[in-house]
């Protein structure tokens, strides 16, 4: 269940609610009991990471994922045009 913030317009106090999404929004401040809280709108706090998820989930177009932008490659970019000096 999400958890929602609430501020009440005539005293100020904030809440936090833990709440389904098809409750009703609370509107009656527990502080001084007046109809005038209201929901606030905020980010949501999470992060995915980790191994678990494929490469090509969250991937559009040529992004590399994070993980991997750190990483060198392991064929030079010469190889792929074929125009390396010959080792000797």
């Amino acid at each position: 269940m999400p958890i929602y913030e609430y501020r009440c317009d005539d005293c100020g106090h904030e809440l936090e609610a833990l709440q389904k999404m098809s409750d009703v929004p609370r509107t009656e401040c527990p502080a001084c009991g007046e109809p005038t809280l209201k929901k606030l709108i905020s980010a949501a706090g999470f992060r995915l990471k980790g191994g678990g998820w494929y490469e090509t989930d969250f991937k559009n177009g040529k992004k590399k994922n994070l993980h991997d932008a750190g990483k060198k490659e392991s064929t030079p970019p010469c190889a792929k045009t074929g125009s390396c000096p010959a080792a000797k």
